[in-house]
């Protein structure tokens, strides 16, 4: 009991002390630099002698760079010779080492660090426009632009040189938790607020199959429904409820650890299932007094919406795969782990030492994470696949979470566990926290990067001065190393082009999500995403898509601009004044950077038209030897695909008639790996892929059955595996062949295999 109270009274104080934020200095210091920059561009237009000399001087240094980053006087074949012996540098590296290693990932990044730091100086003093204030507005807007991303790619890069895998280590360690020399007790935390209850009843059931005895199971329930008091009564777990609401996540969380004794305490979301070895797989790294926190994957048993609505179910690995490949292990290596909200194990001890989950942001567990290793505790990350949840499913729910989560690392700048000025962190921590706050920042460039190319056609502006042969010797390596590269090193998570694709959906949300956190940091509370939905019909998202409309018929029209002048060009070039052939120049690169954007905005708007989703269970292709008793004989099959609620089972002889349409025929199946028996209605007969098979929907699953099917479903060790998405040429056909072909027109077979899902 008086454990119980000095854990309360922590709470109680930490929550009190975090009423008082931060004076907003950050908004004050992004007001200063937006104020001073609008005097400094008024003044510009207003023509003020002492600023127009300033540019004045600084558009003939831009005239004059220095020798050494001039073109070489050599013919354009040659200006290639860079571009090409990088290039093969690159390849030879991947196709020597197709899985980065040490000696490999650290010589490919060093060549990006170089060629990056060779741009950013061309760049800077050689192609800046400033001879009069409006080209300068937009050249010294695309350069800070420009540099922002890459100050953020370049820390990423740096970040990279070391990466951590710790799967030999937790080999090691789970040895001494298999053979019981090592055993703590564990709690296991599993909030919800308003999630069905047959996702719930999932996360209980995986939960009590974790090979692991001495755990003990809450459910956290925030809505205080009766149903869910049921559930935890009917499955035998623990059930927890409390008055409020207050500090949503966090407080739910709050309430249950004085009421919960166990020496580690995990967290899983609501809709996430663990596999039985989680337990195994992480609680050994605890043997180790500083390490406070166990990080794994989030995987997702079902398809993102924008692969769903792409028609790129296989192809692609969803979206957070980047992050777990990529970032996570960097960061573990630089000791700035994320602590991701669910499926991690953390040390009591070391949780209530920094007063339970932080309330004060609607991102309660990274900044948790933060104060626990400002305290000198080390946060570790295992990337396995130790549990799987539910992706939003549609893209309405996507953009509220991906936003959610911009907003929550945001207020970073305005509460006491801010990673840049908290005590207690060394500087290589705060280095990798600070390539995470810099990431939100980037869609305001991304954003910049859709408005720029009209610049050139509907204000005749040239922003970026560089003649042909400047780009090929100075950009074109950066470009063709970088795009070459990019999948290698995030482990095949992502193309370069179908990273922008993701990122360009909701670029626009983001940059006033990233605006508004700035001046109003508090000014939204946390948004649950919703999960468990289904959706019978197409659904268009107007309202994320009209901005997206808007800007791509101005490119559309900017483009047969440009290409109407570049036509002029041609015709009459020898005629044309200096000046007029430069703008010209620059219309040119306008109409490629048009095109590259008319690509992504067209792709982005098929990802915001939701396809039908009448199904609330996900099915599986997996592989079960099943026996079928129907109609008084006994037949012998495969499953093809398998939920809770049915199968489809390709059978391997003939005997069954054709059923006719609308009719059902009783049968008994016995799934022989589980040794299960259960009943149920064959619902449809057909052919698939040349064998006889048969769609059963599952009748009177009694709760021991429904266990066996959810620990066949989800809790096998080492079933999610990963995906690799396809390289830049095979995206970029991909791309093409979406915008010929929309889903929503010719996917005949998609709008087939609707009907036969909800039929079963």
């Amino acid at each position: 009991m008086k454990n119980s109270n000095r854990i309360k009274k922590a709470l109680n104080n930490r929550d009190r002390s975090q009423q008082v934020m931060q004076p907003p200095l950050a908004t004050l210091l992004l007001l200063g630099v937006v104020f001073v920059s609008g005097v400094g561009v008024a003044a510009w237009f207003a023509g003020v002698g002492v600023i127009q000399q300033v540019f004045t001087q600084i558009q003939l240094m831009q005239d004059n760079p220095p020798m050494w980053l001039e073109t070489p006087m050599v013919m354009g074949k040659y200006l290639l010779a860079p571009t090409i012996m990088l290039f093969l540098i690159a390849i030879a590296v991947m196709k020597i080492s197709p899985l980065p290693q040490t000696w490999s990932r650290v010589l490919v990044v060093c060549i990006l660090l170089g060629l990056t730091i060779r741009y950013i100086l061309w760049r800077s003093l050689s192609t800046l426009n400033v001879a009069d204030p409006l080209n300068g507005f937009f050249s010294l807007g695309l350069f800070f632009l420009e540099m922002l991303l890459l100050v953020n790619a370049t820390l990423q890069l740096f970040l990279m040189l070391r990466v951590k895998n710790r799967q030999r280590e937790a080999d090691f360690l789970a040895l001494q938790v298999l053979d019981g020399s090592f055993y703590p007790s564990v709690d296991i935390l599993i909030p919800t607020y308003d999630e069905p209850e047959f996702i719930v009843r999932r996360t209980i059931i995986g939960c009590q199959a974790i090979n692991y005895t001495d755990k003990k199971i809450y459910l956290l329930d925030d809505t205080r429904r009766s149903e869910m008091r049921q559930l935890a009564l009917e499955l035998g777990c623990e059930y927890l409820t409390r008055p409020d609401n207050l500090y949503a996540k966090a407080g739910n969380l709050n309430h249950a650890i004085p009421q919960t004794n166990g020496e580690l305490i995990v967290v899983f979301d609501a809709d996430f299932v663990p596999t039985k070895n989680f337990l195994i797989r992480t609680v050994g790294f605890f043997q180790d007094e500083e390490i406070a926190l166990v990080q794994t994957p989030q995987s997702f048993y079902n398809i993102d919406p924008i692969a769903r609505n792409l028609g790129l179910e296989n192809v692609l690995a969803p979206e957070e795969e980047v992050f777990y490949r990529q970032i996570q292990p960097i960061r573990d290596a630089a000791g700035s782990v994320v602590c991701s909200g669910t499926s991690f194990v953390v040390r009591r001890s070391a949780l209530e030492a920094v007063g339970g989950f932080v309330t004060d942001s609607v991102s309660e567990d990274y900044f948790t994470g933060i104060r626990i290793s400002a305290l000198g505790y080390r946060l570790v990350y295992l990337d396995e696949k130790l549990s799987a949840g539910l992706a939003a499913e549609n893209i309405a729910a996507h953009a509220l979470q991906r936003l959610r989560w911009g907003r929550g690392t945001l207020q970073a700048f305005f509460i006491k566990a801010n990673p840049l000025t908290i005590p207690g962190l060394r500087p290589l921590q705060r280095l990798g926290h600070l390539e995470g706050l810099l990431h939100w920042f980037t869609s305001i460039s991304r954003g910049g990067f859709l408005v720029v190319p009209l610049a050139y056609s509907f204000l005749g502006i040239i922003p970026l001065k560089a003649a042909p042969t400047e780009l090929l010797y100075f950009f074109l390596p950066y470009y063709v190393v970088q795009l070459t590269v990019f999948s290698w090193l995030n482990q095949r998570s992502r193309s370069a082009l179908l990273s922008d694709i993701y990122t360009l959906v909701l670029t626009l949300p983001l940059v006033m999500t990233v605006i508004q956190v700035m001046l109003n940091p508090f000014s939204k509370g946390f948004n649950v995403t919703p999960k468990g939905t289904r959706n019978d019909n197409f659904y268009f998202n107007w309202r994320l898509a009209w901005p997206l409309i808007l800007l791509f018929i101005l490119t559309a029209v900017s483009l047969w601009w440009n290409l109407g002048m570049s036509v002029m060009r041609g015709a009459m070039m020898p005629a044309m004044a200096p000046e007029i052939a430069e703008q010209l120049r620059g219309i040119n690169l306008g109409w490629i950077w048009s095109i590259y954007n008319l690509l992504l905005i067209g792709v982005s708007l098929l990802i915001l038209l939701d396809v039908p989703k009448p199904d609330l269970h996900e099915w599986f292709d997996l592989r079960r030897s099943v026996r079928l008793d129907v109609a008084g004989q006994t037949l012998w099959g495969v499953t093809t695909k398998i939920s809770e609620l049915g199968a489809e089972v390709a059978l391997t002889q003939l005997g069954l008639p054709i059923l006719p349409k609308g009719e059902t025929l009783p049968v008994t199946v016995e799934i022989l790996e589980e040794k299960m028996l259960l009943q149920g209605q064959i619902t449809q007969t057909g052919v698939s892929d040349r064998f006889p098979s048969v769609q059963i929907v599952f009748e009177q699953v009694n709760p021991s059955q429904h266990r066996v099917l959810v620990e066949m479903l989800f809790c096998r060790p080492g079933q999610w595996k990963r995906q690799d998405t396809p390289g830049e040429l095979q995206s970029l056909w991909l791309l093409l062949k979406i915008l010929l072909k929309p889903r929503v027109l010719f996917d005949r077979q998609q709008k087939t295999s609707v009907v036969a899902v909800s039929q079963v």
